[in-house]
């Protein structure tokens, strides 16, 4: 194959993936595809859908090197009656396939009918031709597992991949024969476009292909990776006007003037910001060019924003690249902002590379885009970004400064009492942002009223459990552990549990007791005595006290919003794990008296009287939703990744709603719970399958979903004992924006409903503030602006940026929970600025090692083992062990330990290793042969 058709398949790719199911292929690729690739791909198609595995398999080929892939391809192609795909590609001509695209649109508007109305067992005799001999087989087995209608549903997908330029025609004269009703809806040739405009019209609905796409509802089609094949994105772009009120809120930017642009989740911000991007990179004459730069926060908007990008200008010519902390070990910020137009970045990687000099100046953009702008505060990303612009606009700087764009759902009022300080933050962020204009809709609001639907709002107050035997119990084990660690206090008599950190009125089971047990654990941490080994036995104790208070508390929270059962099955899950563990003599104390309450617990949970009657309402709500409409789309909000996780397992084991297939969207990081969250790649496979499938008719979703992600359009949004300040409030309100579409809250707490009520109070503030300011005088505005930044300014300055002296002692590094020595700091190396590593034979005598359950390469990193601490009944994990380069090294995670001054003893803990500020030496390869 030569490097001009592998570009060339490459670039054509979008028509393959739309037509081409790969696992019918696989058998005659074998010499080329191993075995664990051909499970992974039919996986991917089980999993996510056949265009997510031809997208796989297609990445999978191209990367190939063995000779004779491509002629395999292709004679692969031929013998499994992929004609027209064949064709196309030996000629790199797809035009008859392009022609097929309003034949595909028109049957996917006609699916409905279709289904309804067409016996697919009658016609598939005279269609099997135009379709692939497994798909006619996979028709016929359909209809005899799930019946017709679901037959039918399967041979408009299989038509919809069809690459025989005939099919239609075929259809139309099948259909006749059989004299169907459908054959007068089918009309082909040169009736057909006449056809889908007149449905559009009459209806009033804009789901054609060509105008989804820029409702940002139904933008997600095309904002996850490979989710849209890029053939039939940029087919898709060019009949598209704008709409009257999107034009509205792009004309300040087009006219130069910075702009925060203000308007519903749903409206189609984004392809405005497109507008705004397009207009600006072709605003320059000849011999000059504009740069743009659009910062997106989270790491899935980053993704979709990056692919939106992408797919828009490259067809036009520009160059697109982004960069985001997953990426930007393994490429020069410097030389994608240099070769690109437009580059897509996460706030962070140009806030670190203006520390750095990589990045000398914002004045190498001319126009910069800040999604979800209202984080423009404190030390946000943002505000380090602007506080860069604003140095040099104040500065008398003669470089020229970007234009600044924001885009957002709702500006906030922060803790405003009325419209005058309401009206005082407005004008606080636009001074961060050197705004001088609020672009909102006002001339076009009957249109964007008819594209974006507020949903009802419902406020459900729900009894809590009259009686809580399982709560009785685990409040019994927890004041037993609690005294067992005023015990541990006692024999130091000191200090005791109560006044490390005074709690007044502390409940069991609450937000409130978490956090003070955080307090007192991070005490217990650095307590320092003159007998070390008394020291280490005390800290280990309080350790593990706390830390299984912590889990009971946890348990107590699911409890109190989900089922018993739930609860006890996180618990049981615990001391599985702490069994697997160290085990020591008070884990093993603790497991006994939790083993001795066990069976009491496992019959209360399996007690039906005991059921949660937020669960029977919550039940309730959904089964009357989907009798009302069972194609209902439903997001429910929550709280915890462990209410998350329990509320998924109730809908999936409850034979009343388990055909609702709940999938689940949780943020990345880990919790304090030690809860895992979600991968990149499994945070858009969830995404993608919510969007795409069907069958899950339900997203269960953390915070994470109701911020800047594009969620595809949904009737019902649910927030479960979910409420925020009035930006969230906006957020996850506009993930309903289907028409007639419902918002519940549903809590058992009515001040929750109280402050989301007030939030709707706060709302209306807002709106009316900035349609006050927008009644001021443009140079009025700009001189208030102007007045904030220098206040601003003087204050920045006047605390001056004191750079932290890097301590030269040298410290002890000991294990946070035993308090057993890892290392000294003179010892430690900086891998690759961020990553930490110890030197020196003495180091590996203080942990053992376990292979990793998820080895992964990560730039030049190869995770392969995990790492803990070796003193006998400890194992708390200090981090991993990966091959770097040629090397075998440690990495430790700075929250696992404690510093200790060699002198004094006193002892300090870290979170981050940024905060400790020790002489930090960089990893010399020369050292690993000393």
């Amino acid at each position: 194959m030569t490097a001009e058709e592998r570009r060339n398949l490459h670039a054509f790719q979008g028509y393959v993936i739309k037509i081409l199911d790969p696992t019918y292929i696989l058998s005659y690729l074998s010499p080329w595809f191993k075995d664990d690739e051909v499970q992974y791909i039919q996986a991917e198609k089980n999993n996510k859908g056949t265009m997510e595995a031809a997208s796989l398999f297609l990445k999978l080929l191209l990367e190939l090197q063995e000779e004779g892939w491509f002629r395999g391809f292709l004679d692969a192609l031929a013998h499994t009656g992929y004609s027209g795909l064949h064709e196309a590609i030996e000629s790199w001509d797809f035009q008859k396939i392009e022609r097929l695209e309003e034949y595909r649109s028109l049957l996917k508007r006609l699916q409905p009918e279709f289904k309804t109305t067409v016996n697919p067992k009658d016609i598939l005799p005279e269609v099997s031709k135009c379709l692939i001999s497994q798909e006619c087989e996979e028709i016929m087995q359909v209809c005899s597992n799930k019946g017709l209608m679901a037959g039918a549903e399967k041979m408009v997908e299989c038509f919809l991949r069809s690459d025989k330029e005939n099919w239609p025609k075929t259809l139309k004269l099948a259909l006749e024969r059989e004299e169907s009703k459908f054959s007068e809806l089918w009309i082909v040739d040169k009736d057909a476009k006449n056809i889908e405009v007149k449905v559009l019209e009459d209806d009033e609905m804009e789901t054609s292909e060509i105008q989804i796409f820029y409702k940002e509802e139904s933008e997600c089609q095309n904002l996850s990776q490979n989710s849209c094949p890029s053939s039939e994105v940029s087919h898709i772009y060019t009949p598209v006007k704008p709409r009257n009120y999107q034009l509205e809120l792009a004309f300040p930017a087009k006219e130069g003037k910075n702009s925060i642009i203000c308007a519903p989740t749903g409206c189609g911000k984004t392809f405005v910001s497109l507008l705004i991007c397009e207009h600006h990179l072709k605003k320059f004459p000849q011999g000059q060019k504009g740069k743009v730069v659009f910062f997106a926060i989270q790491l899935p908007v980053y993704e979709q924003q990056k692919s939106v990008f992408s797919n828009y200008f490259e067809r036009l010519g520009y160059k697109v690249a982004g960069v985001s902390g997953a990426t930007s070990e393994n490429v020069s910020v410097k030389h994608i902002v240099e070769n690109n137009d437009i580059i897509i970045l996460t706030p962070q990687i140009l806030v670190n590379n203006f520390k750095n000099g990589t990045i000398p100046s914002l004045s190498v953009f001319t126009l910069m885009i800040f999604d979800e702008c209202h984080n423009t505060g404190k030390q946000h990303p943002y505000n380090m970004i602007m506080f860069n612009y604003l140095d040099q606009k104040l500065g008398g700087s003669s470089d020229p400064l970007p234009q600044v764009i924001g885009l957002t759902a709702s500006v906030g009022i922060g803790d405003a009492k009325d419209t005058t300080e309401a009206m005082e933050y407005i004008c606080r962020l636009c001074a961060s942002l050197d705004t001088s204009v609020i672009a909102t809709v006002k001339d076009n609001l009957e249109e964007l009223e008819e594209i974006v639907y507020k949903p009802q709002k419902f406020f459900r107050k729900v009894e809590s459990r009259t009686t809580d035997r399982f709560k009785c119990i685990i409040s019994q084990l927890m004041r037993e552990t609690e005294n067992l660690a005023k015990s541990i206090f006692g024999e130091i008599g000191t200090i005791t549990l109560e006044n490390i950190s005074e709690i007044q009125n502390r409940e069991f089971g609450t937000q409130k007791y978490e956090q003070w047990l955080s307090t007192v654990q991070k005490a217990c941490t650095v307590l320092h005595l003159p007998d070390k080994d008394e020291e280490s036995r005390i800290c280990k104790a309080l350790f593990l006290y706390t830390s299984h208070l912590r889990k009971y508390n946890d348990a107590l929270i699911i409890n109190e919003h989900a089922r018993m059962k739930d609860a006890l099955d996180y618990l049981k899950d615990f001391f599985t794990e702490v069994r697997a563990a160290g085990f020591d003599e008070i884990e093993q104390d603790l497991t006994r008296r939790f083993e001795e309450k066990l069976q009491e617990l496992e019959s209360v949970s399996m007690d039906p009287s005991n059921e949660n009657p937020k669960l029977t309402d919550l039940c309730f709500i959904l089964q009357e939703e989907y009798h009302l409409n069972p194609e209902s789309r439903t997001i429910l909000f929550v709280k915890t990744r462990a209410l998350v996780n329990a509320l998924k397992k109730w809908i999936e084991e409850n034979s009343e709603l388990s055909f609702l297939k709940p999938g689940i969207l949780t943020g990345r990081g880990k919790t304090n719970q030690n809860i895992s969250g979600m991968t990149l790649p499994a945070q858009k496979c969830a995404l993608n399958a919510f969007r795409t499938n069907g069958d899950k008719k339900i997203l269960i979703a953390t915070s994470v979903a109701d911020e800047g992600i594009d969620i595809a359009e949904c009737n019902l949004v649910i927030l479960y004992e979910y409420v925020g300040n009035v930006i969230k409030m906006i957020q996850t309100r506009g993930r309903g924006r289907a028409r007639g579409s419902k918002c519940f809250l549903l809590t058992s707490n009515a001040d929750v409903i109280e402050k989301e009520k007030m939030n709707m109070c706060r709302e209306k503030m807002m709106n009316d503030s900035i349609s006050m300011l927008q009644t001021w005088n443009e140079a009025v505005f700009k001189e208030k602006v102007l007045q904030i930044q220098i206040q601003e300014k003087f204050i920045r300055d006047s605390q001056g940026k004191v750079e932290p002296v890097p301590d030269k002692e040298n410290k002890k590094l000991l294990c946070r929970k035993c308090k057993a020595f890892a290392c000294y700091t003179v010892d430690i190396r900086v891998v690759e600025e961020c990553h930490y590593t110890v030197v020196g034979d003495a180091f590996g005598k203080c942990f053992v090692s376990k292979a990793h359950l998820k080895p992964k390469s990560f730039g030049h990193f190869e995770k392969r083992a995990k790492i803990y601490c070796a003193r006998p009944n400890c194992s708390h994990d200090w981090g991993i062990c990966v091959k770097y380069k040629k090397f075998e090294i440690p990495l430790i995670k700075m929250e696992s330990f404690v510093v200790e001054d060699i002198v004094t003893g006193a002892q300090k803990l870290y979170t981050k290793w940024k905060d400790f500020h020790f002489e930090k030496i960089p990893f010399d390869a020369k050292e690993m042969f000393r």
